[in-house]
């Protein structure tokens, strides 16, 4: 009888034992990232020219981790944890912040969609990314002008929840809204995104939208308590004060055999409110055109051009312009390894309000892409070149 017991118990589990492998079997985990790095040469500087190494330049450093579990039924779970850094000297991409480029779980129904929570992109970006500029000529030189119009990857929401349906016939939409958590004032510091694209054969097309408000005190600047955050540059730390920030774009792709061109636009309004440093709405629009060619397997070749203006407000009589060029030359090695170059040139004119607000007014500089935000040209313009290797695991 001890010996039956025993041969059962044992047997009970092992059944366990299988049951729990089986289940654990069920768990997808990977690991992923990319490393970047490339040498820079920037015309001017502050008025010098420059050069040095830069990080993250055809892609953004990083390092995650994505997970799925199969729930049955068609419904799973999921989670991201992705890390940014520089790999020029191995800081954190965004300080004191571990997981800054992204961080979410949640679930997902094959015939539902998903419903996540955490730091995310926002679907104004991941819509309307894929059809503008940065996904063919690199946020590093091909953004618009210091990325005004937050169509690279710098705009994510802290404490946000999104739904994304499934694809029905070509379509998908995606809504989010980012909690302000400000006790008493839940508004305060929220943010609100939705997007729509369609792909149909050669074809793909995205609108977006997106709204971010501002903290309580506003003559402090952007909050860093808000639940979304965006570029800074000389192009609009005038209107950093602003109670909320709205983003509008758009963007088609055609593909003909190995060429694809492509056409944008955006729409970025800064609005103040009570405490504001600047009276009127700070407007900026930007148009862009694209082309990108798959000369071989290893080759890819990209230019793009695009117009950003200011519109006319808090007594600018000469809204400042800026007009960009950039290239892209792609050499893969193999799958996960590449060898890159960039170039861009920017030329700006006009005027814009200062740091100080609407009683400042200040000559527009050149900025290019979002690369030299921290380094703007002091003049009119600014020449970009890099050369780098990017690799992806």
């Amino acid at each position: 009888m001890k010996t039956k017991s025993t041969l059962m118990m044992a047997g009970v589990m092992a059944m366990s034992v299988g049951a729990a492998c089986d289940a654990y079997a069920q768990t997808n985990v990977t690991i992923y990232g990319i490393v970047d790095a490339a040498i820079v040469y920037s015309s001017n500087q502050g008025g010098k020219s420059n050069i040095y190494e830069r990080s993250g330049n055809l892609a953004g450093s990083r390092l995650g981790f994505r997970g799925n579990e199969d729930l049955g039924g068609g419904l799973s779970a999921l989670f991201v944890l992705e890390n940014g850094f520089n790999v020029d000297d191995g800081s954190l991409g965004a300080a004191n912040t571990l997981f800054n480029r992204q961080s979410y779980v949640g679930l997902n129904s094959n015939a539902g969609g998903s419903l996540t929570v955490g730091r995310q992109y926002t679907p104004y970006y991941l819509f309307v990314g894929p059809v503008g500029p940065t996904s063919s000529l690199t946020g590093a030189t091909g953004a618009h002008p210091g990325d005004i119009d937050g169509l690279d990857t710098t705009i994510r929401i802290n404490n946000s929840l999104t739904y994304t349906s499934p694809v029905f016939g070509g379509a998908q939409v995606s809504a989010q809204y980012g909690f302000g958590e400000t006790a008493g004032s839940t508004g305060t510091g929220n943010a609100f995104s939705v997007g729509l694209k369609y792909d149909i054969n050669d074809f793909k097309f995205a609108l977006g939208y997106l709204k971010l408000k501002n903290g309580a005190n506003l003559s402090a600047g952007w909050s860093s308590t808000a639940a979304g955050s965006f570029s800074t540059s000389v192009i609009n730390k005038g209107y950093l004060s602003a109670e909320s920030v709205q983003f509008i774009a758009g963007g088609a792709r055609y593909k003909i055999g190995q060429l694809e061109l492509g056409v944008n636009a955006s729409n970025v309004q800064y609005e103040p409110g009570l405490g504001s440093l600047f009276s009127n709405t700070a407007t900026f629009n930007t148009g862009g055109v694209l082309a990108t060619y798959q000369l071989t397997q290893a080759l890819f070749v990209s230019g793009g051009y695009s117009y950003t203006k200011e519109k006319k407000a808090n007594g600018i009589t000469d809204p400042a312009k800026y007009q960009q060029l950039a290239l892209e030359q792609t050499y893969s090695l193999s799958k996960r390894t590449a060898l890159y170059a960039l170039e861009a040139y920017q030329y700006a004119k006009g005027k814009t309000v200062g740091a100080a607000g609407g009683a400042s007014q200040v000559n527009a500089v050149a900025v290019v892409g979002d690369s030299q935000n921290g380094t703007p040209s002091g003049g009119r313009n600014q020449t970009v070149l890099m050369a780098g290797i990017r690799h992806s695991f």
